[in-house]
């Protein structure tokens, strides 16, 4: 029995944005019936180019239907350069995490995000046009080469958690190894130089940098949309903040918080701030 959390049995139990738009903008379909999860995610945009609504029909485990239908809560309401950068990892964190052995299930909502954009940019990306290590799946080395990429990922077996590749008659598990040295020699190549240690702030000095970032690098972004973001305390390397305005509704505020208040703060402030919302 898998060690599911309560918002991942939530979300398998009671699914958000089931079903399929009429004349939607954006088509993605990822997948195969006889591969045992298969998802097809549509979309449709308002008049400033956001994401208006977004549905998904999901065929496979309950780790599938509970990423599909995170990933559909997650973006609605973004552009599409905001979300191409919601990863496989922000779907299992919003969840509260994923079993390892079921992480390819946000990996298929990933990608099922990328070829609906694709889709209505307009642009084709055709399987064929790439070898296909894992025959048993259907997997290419391209799917390989970016899931090692975006999850670290140092061995078959987590190669297979994150994509299926190996798991059926294990005959790829040699060229799986080869891409994985490849790759992972690359990224030790492309890896940029350790960053110097930033000055320890006293108390003072980093309310007033958090203030100066929130309203320099933050707010001004949040307002432009409607919302708004007030610091309520900071104690130690946590920062309490209230959303207001049309963020304090909005789907997508947890994965805002985290993936874009907390990081900016972490970028200009300190890599050890954790944030923390206040609810009314």
């Amino acid at each position: 029995m898998w060690d599911y959390t309560e918002k991942v049995k939530d979300h398998f139990l009671n699914p958000r944005n089931v079903g399929e738009i009429e004349s939607p903008d954006g088509v993605g379909e990822v997948g195969s019936l006889a591969c045992g999860d298969a998802l097809r995610l549509t979309f449709k945009l308002d008049e400033r180019k956001r994401i208006k609504d977004v549905k998904f029909k999901t065929f496979g485990c309950a780790s599938a239907i509970a990423s599909s239908s995170a990933l559909t809560e997650i973006i609605k309401g973004m552009t599409l350069e905001e979300a191409e950068k919601v990863t496989n990892q922000d779907i299992a964190s919003y969840l509260g995490g994923l079993p390892e052995e079921k992480m390819h299930c946000s990996v298929m909502g990933k990608e099922a995000l990328e070829a609906a954009i694709a889709n209505y940019r307009g642009q084709k990306v055709v399987k064929e046009d790439f070898e296909i290590v894992c025959k048993c799946f259907g997997v290419t080395d391209r799917e390989i080469m970016k899931a090692i990429r975006e999850n670290d990922l140092t061995t078959v077996e987590q190669v297979t958690y994150y994509t299926k590749a190996g798991g059926g008659c294990e005959q790829c598990h040699p060229k799986i190894e080869a891409i994985i040295e490849k790759v992972r020699k690359e990224m030790e190549k492309e890896a940029p130089p350790p960053k110097p240690e930033k000055k320890k702030l006293t108390n003072i000095q980093k309310i007033k940098l958090i203030e100066e970032t929130l309203g320099r690098e933050i707010i001004p972004a949040l307002k432009a949309d409607g919302g708004d973001l007030e610091l309520i305390d900071v104690e130690g390397n946590k920062v309490f903040v209230a959303l207001r305005g049309k963020c304090s509704f909005c789907p997508s505020s947890e994965f805002t918080l985290k993936k874009y208040v907390e990081t900016k703060l972490r970028e200009f402030v300190s890599d050890d701030i954790e944030l923390e919302e206040v609810r009314p």
